[in-house]
């Protein structure tokens, strides 16, 4: 689905930065002694893809694995603002056209990271990610294709719902908003089909629209590449 969505440009100011002589192994050796992930190899193959990709991808998987780090520790709640900020904050939106020299390109949470820049659907997949490697189960995160109404214009875009339990009114995470809302607080959006690892559906709903990763190519290649980055 091509996307053309509101330019703007965010100023980026790195925080809780680790040094970068910060080794892949040493640092996946502290998230699982602190808890944060049940498999060592995991976080260390994330960290040391990242290290290959480049030392902006490194600094920024090192200051992410911090945060997972830090949002283990807290409520769910807390952990979905840690994450929504942290990418908010440290990734400008930019159109895959420009970043890519695509119409539509869907970058893995290292491939954001590594070019500091990601459209809609990049920055809902790297929270998706990264809130399930701080804990949170998929089965209560749906990335949702949504019509967005950005002025005058409705736009197509992508957002991340998170449901406290299957009857709960989802939270959304957005890139054009620094807060979290309830879907109600949202007018502005409507939702057209959700998705996540498990399952797909018709809007926000109940009502099962097939196989994700047989009806949509660009999620079947991301679940590829997100397993080999390490976050799944």
């Amino acid at each position: 689905m091509t996307l053309f969505l509101l330019s703007f440009w965010r100023q980026t100011r790195w925080w809780a930065m680790v040094q970068r002589s910060v080794r892949p192994a040493a640092l996946a050796a502290a998230l699982v002694l602190a808890g944060v992930v049940s498999h060592a190899w995991v976080a260390e193959r994330m960290l040391t893809q990242a290290q290959r990709l480049g030392p902006m991808a490194a600094a920024r998987a090192q200051a992410l694995a911090q945060e997972i780090m830090a949002a283990q520790g807290m409520e769910e709640e807390g952990r979905l603002k840690g994450v929504n900020t942290f990418f908010n904050r440290a990734i400008l939106y930019r159109d895959d056209r420009d970043i890519w020299g695509q119409v539509d390109y869907w970058a893995s949470p290292l491939e954001m990271m590594n070019r500091g820049q990601g459209d809609c659907e990049d920055f809902a997949i790297a929270k998706y990610f990264a809130l399930m490697a701080a804990g949170v189960p998929s089965a209560k995160l749906r990335l949702v294709y949504v019509r967005a109404q950005i002025g005058a214009v409705t736009q197509a875009h992508m957002v991340l719902a998170y449901y406290r339990d299957p009857m709960a009114e989802p939270l959304i995470l957005d890139n054009l908003l620094g807060d979290i809302r309830p879907a109600s607080r949202r007018p502005d959006l409507t939702p057209v089909f959700s998705f996540n690892a498990e399952g797909m559906w018709q809007g926000v709903g109940a009502s099962s629209a097939g196989d994700p990763s047989a009806r949509l190519s660009r999620w079947r290649d991301m679940l590829t590449k997100a397993k080999a980055e390490g976050w799944w």
